[in-house]
């Protein structure tokens, strides 16, 4: 019984010391915005000038870590018991994690990004508005949006899964600890790993909501001639959080699984009409000459930091605000996408979360940065690449004027958006709700209501505070000290599959079998397991 109280006392003061951080920020930027952006954008640049080698070498392991598992021995076992089989066919659960892991964001910044990398080249690369400051643009976009960001959360979700669904673990980053620090995990220490991670997700899809709402804006602007202001702009984030509210108040298997997969459905629609009707083989040899590239190329974009150039904006501005959002995001996405994987493999989960997606994320950028490209180089468009890169929000919209049926395909824009805008939100209030009660499956309706409410606030005062700079800003700040604790999941993921799945464990359980190691079946191997994590539990 005293047990049973402790844990309940530690995850109400989980929920309460979230709660009331994410109240705290709501209240300080609604009072003092201008103050608020002051703050942040000081610890921004603190972060970019001193620990740009940080969110680099960390990304890389990220990467490297979860390559390995997957081509690896350890890449046959199963994320759940043998029996388990997915909850989940292939597509549906493949729309629900690209959605969670990208979602509006890829639309936001899929055409946008190329376009400014033209005219600001990274690292001075080329001289802007070159063709060679074309190719660099289409390399240097799929850099940020392919491999590295979803190693990142793959290491959170592959984590996650292993632990709830085999181990018999909540759903809580702070279990994965156990074993490293045994039952501190149910102690204050696990209780300010799990605070983080809320944290993290808090302003990691505040920062996606905030984006989502500035385009959504400028797209209304651009084909309805709506004003697009910042009144606007909380306008239609408070219609959107009605919206994904009400998604909240049904099941996983309801809201979020159709919401994803209208989704899918919808945004192919846009990717195949602007290959017939763009410049096809300009977006074909982009996607081909931009994966061999990126490809040839990935070990020196993935530690380049011009060491000895004084001004590194260019890198906070890009590289380090991507790998620090990817990180902040690591927890929403790696808990929503190990809830649906029950019954997966661990290599099946890389595949399905690291190298689909990746090309993915590539075809996108090929066909809409290789198409708007192509209008900047024509110049019929105007200078539709410094428009842009003022302008990042509008750029979708713009690029739409350019094509047929206009009016048509920016309603199309609108609703994808949107619906990508209400599952991602929805799927964050899921994963918040679990991990601020203690890692229920099922979080209470009104807890998911309340998260979904300090959402928008944060959201709204990010927007207030300084626009896109203040969100992307915000993002380097949270994902910088959950960048330690995934690293600390790295080691402890890793320790615990040496212990129960390596070659001293197999000849350990051929001993007692009387059969070859290799001959050991996995269900021999989780029996064992999960029976050593009882022993501990009725121990402790």
């Amino acid at each position: 019984m005293k047990t049973s109280q402790n844990k309940s006392t530690a995850n109400h003061t989980v929920f309460a010391v979230s709660i009331a951080v994410s109240a705290l920020v709501v209240l300080w930027g609604a009072i003092d915005p201008n103050g608020f952006g002051s703050v942040t954008t000081q610890l921004f640049n603190a972060v970019v000038s001193d620990m740009s080698w940080f969110f680099l070498l960390t990304a890389n392991i990220f990467l490297v870590f979860v390559i390995y598992l997957g081509a690896s021995r350890y890449g046959r076992i199963k994320l759940g018991k043998d029996r388990d089989r997915p909850e989940f066919g292939r597509m549906s659960w493949f729309a629900m994690m690209f959605q969670a892991g990208m979602g509006p964001a890829i639309i936001f910044w899929g055409l946008a990004e190329p376009l400014s990398h033209y005219v600001d080249v990274p690292f001075g690369m080329a001289p802007p508005g070159t063709d060679e400051a074309a190719g660099i643009s289409i390399q240097y976009s799929f850099f940020h949006w392919a491999l590295h960001p979803w190693a990142i959360y793959a290491v959170a979700g592959l984590a996650v899964a292993y632990f709830t669904h085999r181990k018999n673990e909540k759903g809580l980053l702070s279990a994965i600890f156990r074993p490293l620090i045994g039952d501190k995990v149910d102690g204050p220490l696990g209780k300010a790993i799990d605070v983080l991670a809320v944290l993290a997700v808090v302003f990691g899809i505040a920062v996606a909501l905030g984006q989502a709402g500035l385009q959504m804006t400028a797209g209304l602007g651009e084909t309805f001639g709506l004003p697009t202001g910042i009144v606007v702009q909380l306008i239609v984030l408070a219609l959107t959080t009605a919206a994904f509210m009400g998604s909240a108040t049904t099941r996983i298997e309801h809201g979020i699984k159709w919401l994803s997969n209208i989704s899918m459905l919808i945004a192919p629609i846009l990717l195949i009409f602007y290959f017939v009707v763009g410049p096809s083989i300009t977006q074909i040899n982009a996607f081909t000459e931009g994966v061999g590239d990126y490809l040839s190329n990935i070990l020196p974009m993935s530690f380049r930091l011009d060491a000895f150039s004084p001004d590194n904006g260019w890198m906070g501005s890009w590289t380090v605000f991507y790998w620090s959002w990817w990180i902040a995001w690591a927890p929403y996405v790696g808990l929503f996408m190990a809830r649906i994987s029950r019954g997966r493999t661990i290599r099946e989960f890389v595949a399905a979360t690291v190298l689909v997606p990746s090309v993915v994320s590539m075809i996108w950028i090929a066909v809409f940065g290789g198409a708007a490209l192509q209008l900047a180089r024509s110049g019929l468009a105007g200078d539709i690449a410094q428009t842009v890169k003022e302008s990042p929000a509008a750029g979708m919209f713009v690029f739409i004027q350019e094509y047929p049926l206009p009016l048509l395909m920016s309603v199309i824009t609108l609703i994808v958006l949107w619906v990508f805008f209400v599952a991602g939100a929805d799927a964050g209030t899921v994963v918040l709700g679990e991990l601020s009660t203690g890692g229920r499956p099922n979080p209470k309706t009104w807890v998911r209501l309340l998260w979904g409410l300090l959402l928008a606030g944060v959201a709204a005062v990010l927007l207030v505070s300084g626009g896109l700079g203040g969100l992307q800003k915000a993002s380097v700040l949270t994902g910088t000290p959950f960048a330690i604790i995934l690293v600390g999941i790295c080691w402890a993921f890793y320790k615990t599959l040496r212990e129960e799945h390596g070659p001293a464990a197999q000849e350990r359980l051929a001993d007692s079998s009387g059969t070859a190691p290799d001959a050991v079946p996995d269900g021999v191997r989780q029996d064992v397991a999960v029976a050593a994590s009882e022993t501990r539990t009725e121990g402790a």
